[in-house]
């Protein structure tokens, strides 16, 4: 919930029940006093304007999830105004005579159908602060689930990197050894190519010996 949007409401009811208050008394004046009372009546009423004004502003400044419910709220306390407007006005024409024998006939129905309306309006926007608060714990549930998704994502991410990191030892250690087979592959080459060379070294070795042998032989 917006704790600007709180504070504004919580002003705006104060000053209805008491702009309320206020119209019923002095619907019984007349005169200079009178007049003086209107005008800190229409005074309070042009406070609440702007009131309902900065709600609004706060309202749409919001989110969409929260921006219906503090919308709702704004309907309601309009009506209100619009009332207190109309309550003013008619005190404002009427007679005070003929205003000291309404409230006399009318004696507490009026101050139990005011009591009614704003224990309505109570009600109405108490039920909409309870829809805020869960709306405010289904909003907080979703950014904690977000936030352990990103944590996740970002194991899996790191995760990865190992693996690509492993892939690519593995990759150069295959190189190296695919080096060292070559090399191993030419050293025996140049083994057997040796070998060769000195089995023919001591094959003509063996073939002179024997042909000095012989012509030492022949010689006797």
């Amino acid at each position: 919930m917006s704790e600007i949007f709180d504070g504004y409401e919580r002003q705006y009811c104060e000053l209805s029940t008491n702009l309320a208050r206020r119209c019923s008394a002095t619907a019984i004046l007349s005169g200079e006093e009178k007049k003086q009372k209107l005008a800190e009546l229409k005074s309070g009423l042009d406070e609440a304007q702007s009131l309902i004004q900065r709600m609004e502003l706060e309202a749409r400044s919001l989110g969409n999830s929260q921006k219906a419910v503090f919308l709702a709220k704004l309907r309601e306390y309009k009506s209100d105004l619009t009332s207190l407007k109309k309550d003013v006005q008619k005190c404002a024409t009427t007679d005070a005579l003929a205003a000291r024998e309404e409230l006399l006939e009318a004696g507490l129905g009026d101050l139990s159908t005011s009591t009614d309306q704003r224990g309505r309006l109570l009600y109405a926007t108490d039920k909409m602060n309870r829809s805020g608060e869960r709306i405010k714990e289904s909003k907080r549930t979703l950014l904690e689930t977000e936030d352990l998704g990103v944590s996740i994502l970002q194991d899996l991410h790191d995760q990865r990197q190992r693996l690509l990191h492993t892939r690519d030892t593995l990759y150069g250690v295959d190189d190296n050894v695919g080096k060292s087979r070559k090399i191993l592959n030419s050293m025996a080459r140049r083994i057997n190519q040796n070998k060769w060379i000195m089995g023919g070294l001591i094959s003509f070795l063996i073939a002179a010996i024997l042909l000095v042998a012989y012509f030492k032989w022949v010689s006797k």
